[in-house]
């Protein structure tokens, strides 16, 4: 979408019409009509009553989790194990108790709940596709266990807006749990090929976190010229099933072709496929003879993104990629296994 004809003629037209910067904070100069129209955009996509972008899903993780948390009196947070490193700051910041459950352990999870008196403030932080793994929360249930213990439920959806749901509006709406999420956070910078992140809530919770989030209040904004390329990707995505049709199909031939082989991919329901080495160097090793020798670029990830021991790849496809090109990436897999597999062994 960085890419997209729409997209870059609405940055062109916007940086011709308010220039190259915001001019300051959102609070001070820094709003402009784009702003305020992205933020209708993000709420009408998840059928909110209002959204609040920042600076980077990263700035809107760590500033929305640290402002609620921090806000509500004697509050509790749990958090999933997984989640992005920009939940776990936000909620550290907050200074508030915390407890961390194994991934999708929603056992434990109810554990922890039932330990706290049900009118006590409580706030699950949780992702619908784990960007690593590739798998997909528990949506349904978690809102179930908020509701009967009383707890706000935060998702975040970084990946998953564009792809997944009605018009890209994310995995919750495909789940058509939507409805009860309390704060659904995005960005811009995944799908939609921009920069930029935000949350969707209610009017009450979003004004708050706008009067009291220091991340969003002390920043300088976003330039309109972002704003009106990521209302513009918004839109276009919306009414571009035929893209998410043909990334499901590149999506499901990459997993067709890797099963044939002997790598160790996760056959995950997400579009995310990992491919897990287990070995730093070997990881990057591996991802160098991919580009040196077949021309094809994926980077090694490895810790602190990962725990050691779970170096992977992340093999991610676009609507974009042809069949053919699949076919070289799975042929290329494929080979390098066997010759860094063999190596390694002996």
């Amino acid at each position: 979408m960085s890419h997209h004809p729409s997209v870059i003629e609405a940055a062109i037209q916007a940086t011709k019409t308010y220039g190259a910067g915001s001019g300051g904070t959102r609070n001070i100069s820094g709003t402009a009509h784009l702003h305020v129209e992205l933020e209708r955009t993000i709420a009408n996509l998840h059928e909110k009553e209002a959204g609040l972008v920042f600076t980077s899903g990263y700035v809107a993780n760590e500033a929305a989790l640290c402002t609620l948390a921090k806000g509500l009196p004697n509050c509790v947070a749990f958090c999933d194990e997984k989640i992005h490193a920009s939940m776990i700051q936000g909620i550290n910041h907050s200074r508030v108790p915390k407890h961390v459950f194994s991934h999708n352990n929603l056992d434990q999870l109810r554990q922890q709940l039932s330990k706290y008196d049900k009118k006590q403030p409580k706030l699950i932080a949780f992702v619908s596709v784990y960007s690593m793994e590739g798998d997909f929360a528990p949506i349904e249930v978690i809102c179930d266990l908020a509701k009967e213990y009383n707890a706000l439920t935060y998702l975040d959806e970084v990946h998953a807006v564009g792809i997944y749901g009605k018009g890209g509006a994310g995995l919750a709406n495909a789940l058509n749990q939507q409805h009860r999420i309390d704060v659904i956070q995005g960005n811009f910078a995944k799908a939609y090929g921009v920069i930029g992140g935000y949350i969707t809530g209610s009017k009450s919770l979003v004004d708050y976190v706008r009067s009291m989030a220091s991340g969003f209040i002390f920043t300088t904004s976003l330039p309109p010229m972002i704003a009106s390329a990521a209302t513009t990707s918004i839109k276009v995505l919306q009414e571009a099933d035929d893209l998410r049709e043909k990334l499901w199909d590149n999506v499901n031939l990459l997993k067709s072709l890797l099963a044939k082989t002997q790598v160790n991919y996760h056959n995950t329901p997400s579009h995310i496929v990992p491919v897990v080495i287990g070995d730093a160097k070997a990881c990057k090793d591996f991802t160098d003879a991919l580009l040196h020798d077949f021309g094809i670029y994926v980077q090694p990830i490895n810790y602190p993104t990962v725990p050691r021991g779970e170096e992977r790849m992340r093999l991610t496809v676009t609507p974009f990629h042809t069949k053919e090109m699949i076919h070289e990436m799975a042929d290329a897999l494929s080979f390098l296994w066997g010759k860094f597999f063999m190596k390694m062994a002996g």
